[in-house]
């Protein structure tokens, strides 16, 4: 297993110093930001024909991220004295990504790809498995049709703001665990003042969300937790048929998933991903099953984002239709699924998937690096 916090300098940073000479590194932290400041480097050497971008952390929004990657170029164009790289590289955690392949024409690198968020909970999640915080899937007894965990609905993650506006159009959430708040912790902005910018799509949505009783918290608790690097809510998991895993990325064309995805797989609940479409795909790729058995999974591959999150909403709302004792037939019968993934995830077989994946990577930036 790696350990993320050590993986620039213990896995990528020893692989380079060892395989792909004159090259340094530049990558950011703590992890999560992205600005020109938090960018670091290692290379001991004075003079470096070549380099390589690590932008794994977070996907690419071009705007927001240009002046860290015009700060790459600056620092390397100082190190070889405004000659610039002759190999240069980006390592990302996005696929079939139109921003990266505009970034990659606009800074002439080539891209390399890798599943960063896989390896982060791999470590962050580890040893829950030998603990007793996670009942037994036979065990449970169902009584919540879903569970919704939202913090930031701003920015970049206001399609949260869109699920919900759905969820309560459509009467979704009489037997559901929502948290959600009134007004965004990051932006400071209020949800109703958010949805704004939504209004040509749905008339009312500002109405709607004015109508709310709003913040909505989980039982017990005045404030939601929201952790990337650990995992929570056990008592509200339990006792709920599906998690709905509203992923940080949902419009445009690429995919990325993060470490959310993989908390209702250690928590071992079925899911509903709200991400961009292909995601369900994606995630299979790596040996997950979903749960196109049991339920219409056809929303994944809705390329509208409106129509990709209203069918979302409406297979919510079927779930919340459910009697109580429809919901635990349902989630006894995924049982099967359930426990796949989490041997999958706990045992071995996604990390040496992942281990192969990166591997061939670094293969790949060795062999082209030696072209010249």
């Amino acid at each position: 297993m790696i350990r993320i916090d050590e993986i620039y300098n213990n896995t990528f940073g020893s692989y380079v110093s060892q395989h792909i000479p004159a090259t340094r590194m530049y990558f950011c932290e703590p992890f999560g930001h992205t600005n020109p400041e938090n960018l670091c480097s290692i290379g001991n050497d004075e003079w470096y024909s070549n380099y390589i971008v690590f932008h794994d952390q977070e996907p690419i929004i071009s705007d927001v991220h240009k002046p860290l990657f015009d700060r790459v170029v600056e620092r390397s164009n100082n190190l070889q004295h405004g000659l610039g790289g002759k190999h240069k590289a980006i390592v990302i955690s996005e696929q079939k990504s139109h921003a990266v392949e505009q970034l990659c024409q606009q800074y002439n690198w080539q891209p390399y790809y890798y599943f960063f968020h896989g390896w982060a909970a791999l470590d962050w999640y580890r040893g829950y498995n030998h603990s007793f915080m996670i009942k037994p899937a036979v065990e449970r007894k169902i009584n919540n049709s879903f569970i919704s965990p939202n913090r930031i609905i701003g920015g970049q993650r206001d399609h949260r703001l869109l699920l919900m506006y759905n969820i309560l159009k459509k009467n979704a959430s009489q037997n559901a665990m929502i948290s959600f708040p009134k007004t965004c912790p990051v932006e400071q902005v209020d949800v109703s003042v958010i949805a704004e910018k939504f209004q040509s799509q749905y008339s009312d949505i500002c109405a709607v969300f004015k109508q709310a009783n709003l913040p909505m918290n989980f039982s017990g608790e005045s404030e939601h937790p929201m952790h990337s690097c650990w995992l929570s809510l056990f008592d509200q998991v339990e006792s709920t048929m599906a998690y709905v895993v509203t992923e940080t990325v949902f419009t445009g064309q690429r995919l990325h998933l993060t470490e959310k995805i993989f908390k209702p797989i250690c928590q071992q609940i079925p899911f509903v991903l709200a991400s961009t479409h292909g995601s369900l795909d994606y995630l299979r790729s790596y040996g997950f099953k979903t749960f196109g058995d049991f339920w219409d999974e056809s929303y994944d591959t809705v390329r509208d984002d409106y129509q990709r999150i209203e069918k979302i909403s409406d297979l919510l709302k079927s779930f919340d239709d459910m009697s109580a004792q429809e919901r635990q037939q349902l989630y006894r019968a995924t049982i099967p699924v359930l426990e796949h993934n989490y041997n999958h995830f706990y045992y071995g077989g996604f990390e040496q998937i992942l281990w192969q994946e990166l591997t061939t990577m670094l293969e790949s930036i060795k062999r082209d690096f030696a072209l010249w």
